[in-house]
């Protein structure tokens, strides 16, 4: 009885292109990156430098003011701490569960979503000595449109998690 082998042939690390090591390159760099950013910051909201550095955002918006009605600055700050955190750290588990990941990834949209609309709320965040609109001020304007780019970020990961999710469903 004559046996005949097959041999698996697995791609050699040259034969990926260029474009494709970037973007397994940009893919770790955006969802870590995303982690590093919600963690960092989180957990500087845990200081009363960061809770009163937020004040002036959460207090002139309409959707977050009455929150301090019912948080001192910096209870509302340690909340928000431990819900950036948390974000951050359930993002970071897309390779043990891309359900949590996606999960993860919907809340820092959501937030994302609340810090641009400080961007309509908060004086000045338009620079009045250069006519105001469309010139950003350095801090709130520019620091808040930064989020326009981590929103991105998050659609992305949430989409890249639910296509893990699609697949292990599969």
């Amino acid at each position: 009885m004559m046996r005949s082998a097959t041999a698996t042939i697995m791609p050699m690390e040259s034969d990926y292109t260029l474009g494709e090591k970037l973007q397994t390159l940009g893919t770790s760099v955006t969802r870590y990156g995303l982690v590093a950013v919600f963690v960092w910051i989180g957990a500087m909201k845990f200081t009363a430098y960061e809770a009163s550095a937020i004040q002036p955002l959460v207090a002139n918006s309409p959707f977050m003011s009455w929150l301090y009605n019912i948080f001192s600055l910096q209870a509302f700050s340690n909340g928000l701490g431990v819900l950036e955190v948390a974000i951050g750290l359930m993002i970071a588990a897309r390779p043990v569960s891309a359900t949590i990941s996606a999960a993860g990834s919907a809340l820092a949209s959501i937030l994302f979503l609340g810090t641009l609309s400080f961007m309509l709320s908060t004086p000045p965040v338009w620079e009045g000595s250069l006519g105001g609109f469309p010139a950003l001020s350095v801090a709130p304007g520019q620091f808040l449109l930064k989020d326009l780019g981590l929103l991105g970020a998050a659609i992305w990961t949430l989409g890249e998690a639910l296509s893990g999710v699609e697949h292990d469903r599969g």
